[in-house]
């Protein structure tokens, strides 16, 4: 076949301080034939996460992006061309491919290459049945081991990963208090969410509404965001506590990322006998079938919600990562592409 236009973002710069759309360069070229072993796919959807703000900078539990080369993100594809077993042209695959329209790739790396069911919901595919909902899956249940009874709190939680781990908890029997951005992320998190209570850290004393709504301590936090809301939490723990390190998002475009600000309560974990675990995801791939068949079960049963803040057009890309760290975005971030064929 013909090589195919292919319109790219590739990193120009490492950012220094917030994200820029100027960290970026709009690039096009074109996309070759895929090689034996290999599959070219044309992308439909991508996935906007924080941690995209470390693959920028340095190297964290991946190589960071090279200067020069496609911005990566996790995507939902349509095969154009297969000489992969087991993969044919139509077929829907998810992995980590790049901003951009085609992707040559041999499926083999940190996050692999899955075939999707005929029919399956590409942006569905991406939020809450993706590595967002696989990651409050497995820190809920593995990481927090929430009881019934308990107060389970979570930070950035009406974000992708927050509101899903507090829904899973609120199934468990949790009495759930969520912390977000914005008066309509709070109302949302109890009106749909079905949260308990709601914290908004921009109106509110967070210090203060955590000891009004967890007078015994908090049980489990799930912490997405780090920082100061970190330390406030640490200090309320109850006795035999566990604390879920999932991310730190209000660090990330400090200069010096995530150790800009270094936990200055952890001695309340040696008081209150408390446990505190980071985890990454990948660490329970094997499981991933049964997490996936929950998550599913819960989402069509409608006791888990999938909300999506939606950008359109590979060119909004950088726009559409901003959104992370400004907290424009409501929900689950994804930039659609294109319609399956």
């Amino acid at each position: 076949m013909a090589p195919l236009k292919n319109r790219q973002w590739l990193l120009a710069a490492r950012p220094q301080g917030m994200v820029k759309e100027s960290d970026f360069r709009w690039h096009e070229t074109t996309v070759d034939a895929p090689a034996e072993g290999q599959l070219l796919v044309r992308n439909l959807a991508l996935s906007f996460d924080p941690t995209q703000r470390g693959w920028m900078s340095r190297d964290t539990y991946v190589p960071a992006v090279p200067l020069g080369q496609v911005m990566r993100a996790g995507a939902v594809a349509q095969v154009v061309e297969s000489r992969l077993e087991g993969f044919a042209p139509g077929d829907l695959v998810q992995g980590v491919f790049g901003w951009e329209d085609y992707t040559r790739t041999d499926g083999r790396g940190r996050f692999g290459l899955r075939k999707l069911a005929p029919g399956t919901d590409p942006l569905l595919a991406l939020s809450l049945l993706g590595l967002t909902g696989l990651t409050a899956y497995f820190g809920t249940l593995e990481i927090g081991r929430p009881r019934p009874g308990e107060s389970f709190v979570v930070s950035g939680a009406a974000g992708a990963t927050g509101s899903v781990a507090g829904m899973i908890a609120k199934l468990k029997g949790c009495r759930v208090v969520g912390i977000a951005g914005g008066q309509a992320k709070c109302d949302w998190l109890i009106s749909e969410a079905g949260f308990d209570l709601a914290i908004d850290y921009k109106r509110e004393d967070v210090g203060q509404a955590l000891s009004r709504h967890c007078p015994d301590g908090i049980n489990v936090y799930f912490d997405n965001v780090g920082g100061a809301i970190l330390d406030l939490a640490l200090e309320r723990l109850a006795p035999a506590a566990r604390v879920v390190l999932c991310g730190a998002i209000s660090q990330y475009n400090e200069p010096a990322g995530p150790a800009a600000r270094p936990p200055r309560n952890y001695f309340y974990l040696i008081w209150r006998g408390a446990r505190m675990e980071g985890f990454l995801v990948t660490q329970f791939a094997a499981r991933f079938p049964e997490a996936l068949a929950d998550l599913s079960a819960w989402h069509s049963q409608g006791r888990l919600k999938n909300r999506i803040d939606l950008q359109h057009g590979l060119e909004n890309a950088p726009r559409t990562l901003i959104r992370l760290f400004t907290g424009d975005n409501f929900g689950k971030q994804l930039l659609k592409l294109a319609d399956p064929r």
